[in-house]
């Protein structure tokens, strides 16, 4: 597939000879790559944590700017300013995320005389902020929503306004984007204690915890148009992308044209109208370059609209826009432009020129497992196949043995496929998917597959609640006996570097080959697998069921003779990985010692009730913690809170009982980790803590609770 890139008109004049991406990822990758054919010297910059990144080994020059945390690196205003006083940058390229809409940074690249890739610091300084920008384009006759948004309220000043919104409603943090720190509220009861957690997670995010309240609005879908503007008074618009398949206010599958206009009669006619407020939203700030007017339409009314918010900056999306605009029959390199207009240039590109030819779909790939509440996921990548072919095109950072930090967004790639229309489109980004493999994290590749074939998404009946709604019924893969199989293959297969047969640790003997048991461990559940080998391959002996298993030339594997499409890798710790049409799982194998502790763990409490350890599924770090060393709680109580990859986790008791832990704000955590453990209440014990006995906080406990 030509990406666009290759099939736009090159730069006339060169003002830049270096140019710093101040970002991270595949987007970094995809802003040198364009760079690069600009003949443009690209500088990329780096934290400790991504010494070996992508991006750092294709850019020209690679500068390290501060340790893991992105507060010391990449969100570092002074740090990024030297870099490019070190490397001779002329223009900063943000990206997105970071320190791409941060007024600050703007101020900081004009006073030293470094240009930004982007607008101007007026039209950060506007659009930048959710109330100032809803404020500013009420003044212009733009409709929007329902809602309060005023500067510097308290939470009690928001509380006492609630009513006055409407219930449900929705908490948007002023400063934020990409749907963080955005949380639905539907009773009043509920407000106070959501607003703390949405100025935590505003704070943290973005460094500002104004918070201004919405009412939400019921089956909403979210529509957005490209603009495209420079220096000379020039504004268009590229169409418009839809983007309503989100969770948690997080976009997940992304496409243009918009399925909804696309479906009515006068679709053409609504898509000229809500192009046209969006070029007079971005004219009425003088905005150059490229930045994304968002907009909520009502699927029950959709030829009413209401202004969201504008990015001033390139959207993660913006690649289906490249993919379907045409002008002079070539695709659009919207990253060029941007360069281009930043160096001066006029716009050749007229409102007239842009055609819409086809549909493009973008699935975003996340390091996390959705089968398990979307947990962020976190590891080293052993295996990465990536989908290739016509109408295909990946934007990724990922190389085998990168480490998925839990710093930074979950975000790892993004396929976007093209093709004549929206079935055509679906049916290759399936397929693409399908083909995806990512060994050493869990990802969401398998639920992106499920997603797209869910009925509703298929005939394009979309909005923001969707996935929310179905999720619980979405039939997610789990672990097989096979899967245990193929897994307990890859852990004792035949390792030729071994010393012999001594080393191969496989049950070798003379005369019949000694039958050996390994424990796998799966989601937390132990499977015994007993396995044994002979000239043919191995079989394992799984819940009554045998498996013969072999490995195959082309990199697959046999089952009881049947081929089975499947990569496999191991990784360090004695975890098989496997990859089957895009869902991907993993199974450990526990060592003796593992097997020893947990079976004298279970002597020394009943069968059948809960561990009091408390373990943290995931490594991060603790940003709240709710309870004190030998508190009294109960099951189900929360404990305390770690967050990875921008997500928030709340860890609970597991049973009632008196906590132990030592940990506070700020301390970071391994996966797996014992983080706390729960005491059980027994009246007939005499242990003492320093506050009273267990027999007088059980007590304590029944009046608290009468």
């Amino acid at each position: 597939m030509t990406t666009p890139a290759q099939g736009s008109t090159s730069m006339t004049t060169r003002t830049f000879d270096t140019v710093l991406v101040a970002n991270r990822g595949e987007i970094a990758c995809r802003v040198i790559r364009t760079l690069r054919r600009l003949g443009i010297t690209s500088v990329a910059v780096y934290s400790d944590a991504d010494a070996d990144a992508r991006h750092v080994q294709e850019a020209d020059v690679a500068v390290r700017i501060g340790p893991a945390q992105a507060a010391e690196s990449y969100l570092k205003i002074e740090a990024i300013i030297q870099a490019c006083n070190d490397t001779g940058a002329q223009a900063v390229h943000p990206g997105y995320g970071f320190l791409s809409e941060n007024v600050d940074f703007a101020r900081a690249l004009e006073a030293a005389g470094i240009t930004f890739i982007g607008p101007d610091v007026q039209s950060i300084n506007m659009m930048g902020d959710k109330i100032r920008s809803k404020n500013h384009v009420i003044a212009h006759g733009v409709p929007v929503v329902p809602g309060i948004a005023e500067p510097g309220l308290s939470n009690e000043q928001l509380v006492d306004a609630a009513d006055g919104v409407g219930f449900p409603l929705l908490i948007k943090p002023s400063a934020g984007g990409g749907g963080k720190g955005m949380h639905v509220v539907e009773r009043a009861e509920d407000l106070p204690a959501t607003l703390e957690t949405a100025r935590r997670v505003a704070k943290s995010s973005f460094g500002d915890d104004t918070l201004f309240l919405e009412r939400l609005v019921r089956s909403p879908r979210h529509i957005e148009v490209q603009v495209l503007a420079d220096r000379h008074g020039n504004t268009i618009h590229l169409g418009e992308r839809e983007c309503s398949l989100q969770r948690r206010h997080q976009k997940v599958i992304e496409e243009a044209p918009a399925p909804l206009l696309q479906s009515l009669p006068n679709g053409a006619e609504i898509r000229a109208r809500i192009g046209a407020a969006a070029v007079d939203a971005a004219r009425s700030v003088n905005y150059v370059g490229a930045g994304t007017v968002e907009f909520l339409v009502s699927d029950e009314a959709p030829d009413e609209f209401f202004f969201m918010e504008m990015n001033t900056r390139l959207q993660v999306e913006h690649p289906v826009t490249e993919e379907v605009v045409r002008v002079n029959g070539e695709r659009l390199d919207l990253v060029e432009w941007q360069v281009r207009v930043a160096a001066g240039e006029v716009l050749t590109v007229a409102q007239s020129d842009v055609v819409l030819e086809g549909h493009a779909i973008e699935a975003r790939v996340y390091a996390e497992d959705p089968s398990h509440g979307f947990m962020p996921s976190i590891g080293r990548l052993l295996e990465i196949r990536e989908p290739s072919g016509p109408g295909v095109r990946v934007d990724s950072s990922l190389v085998e043995g990168l480490e998925v930090s839990p710093h930074y967004d979950p975000m790892i790639a993004k396929v976007i496929v093209w093709n004549a229309d929206r079935g055509q489109a679906l049916g290759t980004l399936d397929r693409a998917l399908a083909d995806t493999v990512l060994l050493g994290v869990k990802t969401n590749v398998e639920y992106l597959r499920l997603l797209i074939a869910d009925e509703d998404v298929a005939a394009g009946r979309l909005d923001t609640t969707l996935i929310d709604r179905k999720i619980a019924g979405m039939p997610f893969r789990t672990f097989s006996s096979e899967d245990l199989a193929l897994a307990a293959h890859a852990l004792t297969g035949s390792q030729p570097d071994a010393p012999g047969p001594w080393g191969a640790g496989d049950g070798w003997r003379v005369g019949r080959h000694a039958t050996s048991s390994i424990q796998l461990e799966v989601d937390g559940q132990t499977h015994t697998v007993t396995a044994s080998r002979d000239t043919e391959g191995q079989t394992f002996g799984i819940d009554g069921e045998l498996f013969r298993v072999k490995s195959l030339a082309d990199g697959s594997a046999s089952v009881n003779g049947a081929r089975r499409r499947v990569a496999t890798a191991t990784s360090a710790d004695g975890t098989a990985w496997l990859g089957i049409d895009g869902w991907g799982g993993s199974a450990r194998q526990l060592s003796r010692q593992e097997q020893l502790q947990r079976g004298l763990a279970s002597l020394k409490r009943d069968a059948g009730t809960a561990s009091p350890e408390v373990r943290s599924p995931m490594p991060g770090t603790v940003i709240a913690v709710e309870v004190a060393d030998l508190d009294l709680v109960e099951e189900g109580q929360p404990l305390l809170s770690i967050e990875a990859m921008k997500m928030e986790h709340q860890l609970n008791a597991p049973i009632s009982g008196i906590v132990r832990l030592s940990l506070k704000v700020g301390d970071l955590v391994k996966a797996a980790q014992i983080v706390a453990t729960v005491e059980p209440l027994s009246l007939d014990t005499t242990d003492a803590n320093p506050h009273d006995t267990v027999e007088a906080a059980a007590q304590e406990l029944e009046e608290a609770k009468g």
